[in-house]
Formats: structure tokens, sequence, C-alpha cells
């Protein structure tokens, strides 16, 4: 099983991976809010397309384009190299299981909390499912593989402090990053202590699943986790 746990996580496998969350999220996006497409975005997908904008990245979809391209760069660049990449379509299949047994495993590591890690109030329970598919994608890229590996190069500039020792102190803060972002804007939480520890445990153990486990694996985990929530809290209100 060694190729699979070393393959499953490199770009190539979590591109493609991805790929049927990111445009099922897009068509979600569009079927649920027609002309309002870029109000109803996860919160960590608006964040970065408004930055972008700063460098002429324009337009609800430009991201998105991006995205795409990065998808294509990456499956170009190991094609490129086919020889030493062994492409095998059961592993996505493999990928997906493993999934939903890390969502499975983090519900049950939060179940007191009953917390969804995306913030769902005063919008339909139709919207809120495109939200939770959106979160895997753009709060893993935004906190996890941009944030992560962003704060750990600087901490190694900084503090000329080993690879293992910097990454593992930049989860620690992008988990802090994560679950204080969940109190922002029209939609956030009220700031209450045990909120913010709760989500700041769920960063870290998302963190950890994605060095260990890449971003592909990692991002339909966070999804998943917030679907087995939102049909919990849909549930118990019938």
């Amino acid at each position: 099983m060694q190729p699979y746990f070393s393959l499953s996580k490199s770009p190539f496998y979590s591109f493609l991976f991805t790929i049927p969350l990111f445009i099922l999220y897009e068509l979600g996006v569009i079927a649920v809010s027609g002309n309002d497409a870029f109000v109803l975005r996860n919160g960590a997908d608006v964040f970065m397309r408004q930055f972008l904008t700063l460098f002429g990245v324009l337009g609800v979809y430009g991201f998105s384009a991006l995205f795409l391209l990065g998808f294509l760069a990456t499956y170009f660049y190991h094609r490129h190299k086919w020889e030493t990449v062994d492409f095998n379509s059961s592993y996505l299949i493999v990928m997906f299981l493993e999934s939903i047994m890390w969502a499975v495993l983090l519900y049950f590591s939060l179940a007191q909390a009953m917390l969804t890690l995306m913030n769902p109030n005063g919008i339909m329970l139709t919207q809120q499912v495109v939200l939770a598919i959106g979160a895997g994608i753009y709060e893993e890229m935004l906190f996890r593989v941009l944030l992560i590996a962003g704060l750990a190069s600087l901490f190694n500039l900084i503090f000329q402090w080993n690879k293992s020792v910097s990454q593992w102190a930049g989860m620690v803060l992008a988990a802090i990053v994560f679950s204080l972002f969940h109190f922002l804007g029209e939609f956030g939480d009220h700031f209450r202590f045990d909120l913010f520890f709760i989500r700041f445990i769920a960063g870290m153990i998302l963190g950890t699943l994605y060095v260990f486990r890449g971003f592909g694996i990692t991002a339909y985990a966070h999804s998943i986790y917030d679907l087995i929530v939102l049909t919990q809290i849909t549930k118990n209100d019938f």
C-alpha cells in the first residue's frame, strides 16, 4: 500500500480528486443563487477572489479559472513525466472512502459540539449544502495549503527553524486564523471562547490530516464532515 499513501497525497492526485468537488460547488452556486453568485459563496472563496482583484484577476469566475489552470498545469507537468507517475484510477475510489473515514472520525471528535466548520446561519438548507462543499475546497486551499506553507516559510526565514518545526508552528497559527475567520462577516458567529477553541482543535486536526494525507483527502473530509453535521441538524429540526 506504500505507493497509494505516497501518490494519493501528491498534487497530481489531489487536483484530479478535487475537480468533481470543485465543479459540483460551482454548479451549485449557480443553481441556488442565480444573479447573486458572488454573494452566495464560501467566505474563504470570496476572500481569495477579492485578494486576486489586487493583481488584476477580475470577475466572479477569475479564481475558478485559475484553479482549473492550476489543475491543467499539474496534469501536463506530470503527463510530461508520465513514466514517474503511476496513475491508478482505483486510488481515487480509495481516497474517497478514506475521506469518509476521516470525516466520521472528525465528527465523533467534535460530536458534543455539533458544529459546522462553516457558518450556515440565516440561509436555506440547499445553500448550506453548497457552502459545505465549497468549504472543503476553498478553506482547505486557504488555511492549509497556502497559509501553512506561507507561515512555515516565514518562520524558517526569520527563526531559521527546520522544516518540521516551521511546519508545525505554521499549522498552529493557521488553526488560530481558521477559527477566528468564522467570527467575521455578516454570517459570522458572535465570539465565544468555547467556539473558538473547538474550531481551533478542528483546524489542528485538519492541518495534521493535510500534512500527512494531502490536500485532496483533507478537502473531501472537511466537506463530508459539514454535510454529516447538516444532516444531523436537519433531523433534529423535524
